[in-house]
């Protein structure tokens, strides 16, 4: 039992577990049946995570079961399916998106990484992807805003079911259109550049430029995924200029040694305490060696702050793979944020 979305960067084919997940299975195929997926928007892909669709407003909040259409809405949702237990444990699995109580209408997610277990009891797996993975993973790569949504549309142009085990409701003849319905100028209207609009930011530009934006798109990526997991405050942040990244250390280098050998660059900087007690400023070296909170060891790399950036840089082109009690250390740029990853300066 399978289905067929024909979607506007290539056609997916999903197989549908029908025997495990007969009632959200059937509330699938008679929806694409009825062609409600037609024109959706992929209105959430959050990249390596999950792609997601079926609702025909394209905000996330929308879409209804096929029981509303037989019923009314008062079955506009319906309760998921939790036995047999499937998980999520490949690319491609396709699970009917949990609406709030455990309940589903329309929507549906596609996964595009591997063993996310916990998407596992918070929504129902009825299928898998089993043909059409690079068309999955074009959608992945979109480009999206901060809510995850692509700057240009990517729909589900239409539905083939290939294969329906289940008989149609009563009722349900009267919502199967005739033939595939045209889209309206309200379905297409979603305030982004159409799925069908030729977009070409190489255009007109050099080998160099082109490689330069390709790193910079690489770059922001890199630094939204530092943003979500908290080592950044915000993504845009501007990086420190006079820090100097250095590593390989040997666990008996101690911060005095470091001072001495990169101070002939430039001062480094220090930290201005008040000694609360006595009333007046004490003076406190910037810790250096990063260390083990617990047992004091070295962690075998240091950040060295510098007055000024000509230091920073010059202490950069100078001490790389400079031997340091008996241990040839690596010195960078602090990488915290975007321009810094641009600049290749990732090989630690």
């Amino acid at each position: 039992m399978a289905v067929i979305l024909e979607t506007t960067l290539g056609d997916i084919t999903v197989d549908l577990l029908t025997e495990e997940r007969p009632r959200t299975c059937l509330n699938f195929l008679k929806l694409c049946k009825m062609k409600y997926y037609n024109f959706c928007l992929f209105h959430s892909v959050q990249r390596n995570f999950m792609v997601q669709t079926g609702d025909p407003t394209g905000t996330g909040r929308g879409g209804e079961s096929i029981f509303s259409k037989l019923y009314g809405d008062q079955a506009r949702f319906f309760e998921m399916e939790t036995n047999p237990r499937l998980k999520h444990r490949k690319v491609g699995t396709v699970s009917m998106v949990n609406n709030g109580g455990n309940m589903h209408g329309s929507q549906f997610l596609i996964t595009t990484r591997e063993d996310v277990d916990y998407l596992d009891g918070q929504h129902t797996v009825f299928g898998e992807v089993s043909e059409g993975d690079d068309v999955l993973a074009k959608i992945n790569e979109a480009i999206c805003d901060n809510e995850h949504r692509p700057y240009q549309d990517i729909r589900i142009n239409h539905t083939v079911v290939l294969d329906d085990p289940f008989d149609d409701p009563a009722g349900l003849a009267d919502h199967i259109p005739d033939r595939s319905p045209e889209p309206t100028k309200e379905q297409l209207e979603s305030g982004r550049i159409g799925a069908d609009e030729a977009i070409d930011d190489t255009e007109g530009r050099s080998q160099e430029e082109v490689e330069e934006m390709l790193q910079e798109k690489e770059a922001q990526a890199r630094t939204q995924i530092l943003e979500m997991v908290g080592d950044l405050p915000e993504a845009d942040v501007a990086p420190p200029d006079n820090v100097l990244f250095v590593c390989k250390l040997n666990p008996v280098t101690q911060d005095d040694d470091l001072e001495v050998i990169f101070s002939r660059f430039g001062e480094i900087k220090w930290l201005v305490r008040k000694a609360v007690p006595q009333g007046r400023s004490l003076i406190v070296k910037l810790l250096l060696v990063i260390r083990d909170q617990k047992t004091g060891d070295s962690l075998c790399y240091a950040f060295v702050e510098f007055e000024k950036p000509e230091a920073c840089e010059e202490a950069y082109f100078k001490m790389d793979n400079v031997l340091i009690d008996d241990r040839r250390i690596h010195v960078d740029f602090s990488q915290s944020v975007s321009k810094v990853w641009k600049g290749g300066f990732n090989r630690c």
